[in-house]
């Protein structure tokens, strides 16, 4: 009896180690794919105190994958949604999401879904206060999404989002013109 008790401790000593290396070097993909929806900044965008400018915020979805859109047909579907952190005296007046592509998938074959595939972009409109200080500034958030691929739906995920915006004077305060009007 000590002679197998020994041998089976001995196993486990020898075998547990190498599937416990071996489960922490496998892909671990609980919450669905982690490169579903890739976020490109744009370039630091200049806009002028009390003037509104539009920022596109360009995203791609991985082939393969597709994202419930703004608009999604279904009540009960997750739909994606841009949420920004601006500071105090920078006003965020609207956000504007493309149009959803209608596809249907082998899980419901006649249902068609709104969707994101590809490439799109968010508008965000955003406004400089008349109190807004002559400097750069970021502005954080997240797009909220829920990637599905042909077969079935992950848990919905958060991407994070960030950009630079520099803000100036209006230009009409800080610009003299010569008598031919042309600015200095």
């Amino acid at each position: 009896m000590r002679k197998r008790s020994l041998a089976i401790v001995i196993v486990i000593a020898v075998v547990l180690p190498t599937l416990v290396v071996q489960a922490a070097a496998a892909p671990q993909n609980f919450g669905g794919p982690p490169t579903a929806v890739i976020y490109e900044a744009p370039e630091i965008k200049t806009v002028y105190r009390e003037q509104t400018r539009s920022i596109e915020l360009s995203f791609r979805v991985a082939s393969g994958y597709h994202i419930n859109s703004n608009r999604p047909k279904q009540e009960y579907l997750k739909r994606t949604e841009l949420r920004l952190d601006a500071p105090s005296d920078i006003a965020i007046e609207k956000i504007t999401y493309p149009r959803g592509e209608d596809l249907s998938f082998p899980f419901a074959p006649k249902e068609k879904l709104n969707v994101y595939t590809g490439e799109f972009e968010v508008k965000v409109f955003l406004r400089p206060l008349k109190t807004t200080l002559h400097e750069q500034y970021a502005i954080h958030g997240v797009l909220k999404y829920q990637a599905c691929d042909h077969a079935s739906c992950y848990p919905p995920k958060q991407l994070p989002v960030s950009f630079q915006l520099n803000v100036l004077k209006i230009a009409a305060d800080f610009r003299r013109r010569d008598p031919t009007g042309v600015p200095e």
